[in-house]
């Protein structure tokens, strides 16, 4: 495709972002800013507007319309005592609090924006569930029988929900409305397999196998499993974010306390960026230049409560750290994402049964007291034309 004067541009994407929505399943699209290269994505998927940062869209100022009447809430799922815990960012005080099923693991945004589900994979048990919150109103509907839902993503057409069921090392992907099961995909050498992230183009999925030190790479059109990549240093990889110009990934690993540097092509490990005891959660910064990464303060699953958390600030462009901030008297950061305007990062203190609030100009670190064992916690709503699920990876 040739380059086009910003006017057609703008019309252009317009275009296809309209066929992305409402024509799901039709031509795949491709667009490049001047100077830039086209990407082409496949069917379905909307385009990717600036091929050197995929984050583009994710900007203070794009909030979808999907989102006009959310209520500005984060939503924390208490693994041990079963429940999701409401903060009001503004007061950063709970506000509600109810129950949902066994073990929720994290709150997902849905790939339309309007539906918020917490995964309760039971975990151990028979009766797993996804409990559906409603945005708007901030409260949560009948809940679905759903095998192992540690945690959720979506295909990037929006054609479906990816189930991970960890404990069956299994991706079952379902209808993103109803949850209806499509088809399974068994990744047989993926024990503890968990977290993921996406190709720029849509094709191919990485996820993280936590208790084999490993990474497995899925192709989202075929359906099927394209190979494993075993990590250097053997650890136990968590959260993975791909870098804004789709070329790499970058792996949180627990063990090995810090981030490992994946080409997305090649599916290579290239380098390997040390941060902090028990790097576990990833997410990109609110202009998409920073990756700020959550280290748990220790580097197995389970810990006491003060340990060594602190919070890593990664720079994109040069992959070092730029910034380090400790938790005050030790925490366990552990997961969630950015405020709307990227001034806070929220993050669980997973033992310490917190919530943390922590201003990304200064590192100060706010504490909010919540339920046992808190999660994957969700900020929303978040700004973006769609949701590839976790707790808001969003594009």
């Amino acid at each position: 495709m040739r380059l086009l004067d910003h006017a057609r541009g703008l019309a252009l994407i317009g275009a296809v972002v309209g066929l992305g929505w409402f024509l799901p399943g039709g031509a795949g699209s491709a667009f490049a800013q001047p100077g830039g290269r086209a990407v082409e994505t496949i069917p379905g998927m909307p385009p990717v507007v600036d091929p050197n940062n995929l984050y583009s869209e994710t900007g203070a100022d794009k909030l979808s319309p999907a989102v006009a009447n959310a209520l500005p809430r984060v939503y924390v799922p208490n693994l041990k005592s079963n429940d999701v815990w409401v903060i009001d960012p503004s007061t950063r005080k709970v506000i509600e609090r109810f129950r949902v099923g066994v073990n929720p693991q994290h709150v997902v945004p849905s790939y339309d924006l309007k539906t918020l589900w917490v995964t309760n994979n039971a975990e151990g048990r028979t009766d797993g569930s996804l409990t559906p919150i409603d945005p708007t109103t901030g409260k949560p509907g009948k809940p679905i029988a759903v095998d192992d839902p540690y945690n959720m993503y979506f295909t990037p057409d929006g054609r479906s929900a990816i189930v991970v069921a960890e404990a069956l090392k299994r991706l079952d992907f379902r209808d993103p409305q109803t949850m209806v099961l499509q088809t399974s995909l068994p990744v047989p050498e993926c024990g503890g397999i968990n977290h993921a992230d996406f190709s720029i183009d849509g094709r191919f999925a990485i996820f993280t196998c936590e208790y084999q030190g490993s990474l497995a790479k899925i192709d989202l059109v075929g359906k099927k499993v394209m190979g494993y990549l075993r990590l250097s240093k053997g650890g136990m990889p968590q959260d993975i974010r791909v870098s804004p110009d789709g070329k790499v990934f970058f792996v949180a690993d627990m063990k090995a306390g810090g981030v490992f540097v994946v080409d997305a092509e090649t599916f290579k490990e290239i380098g390997f960026i040390k941060t902090g005891i028990g790097t576990h959660g990833l997410y990109p910064s609110r202009d998409g230049t920073k990756l700020y990464a959550a280290n748990r303060g220790v580097a197995h699953v389970g810990g006491p409560p003060h340990g060594k958390g602190s919070v890593s600030v990664i720079d994109f462009a040069t992959r070092k750290v730029v910034a380090d901030w400790p938790i005050p008297k030790g925490g366990s950061p552990d997961m969630g994402n950015v405020s709307v305007d990227g001034k806070t990062l929220w993050l669980s203190g997973r033992y310490d049964n917190v919530v943390y609030a922590i201003d990304t100009a200064t590192g100060h670190v706010t504490s909010i007291p919540v339920g046992r064992e808190p999660h994957g916690l969700a900020v929303w709503p978040q700004p973006g034309r769609y949701s590839l699920g976790h707790t808001g990876n969003m594009r």
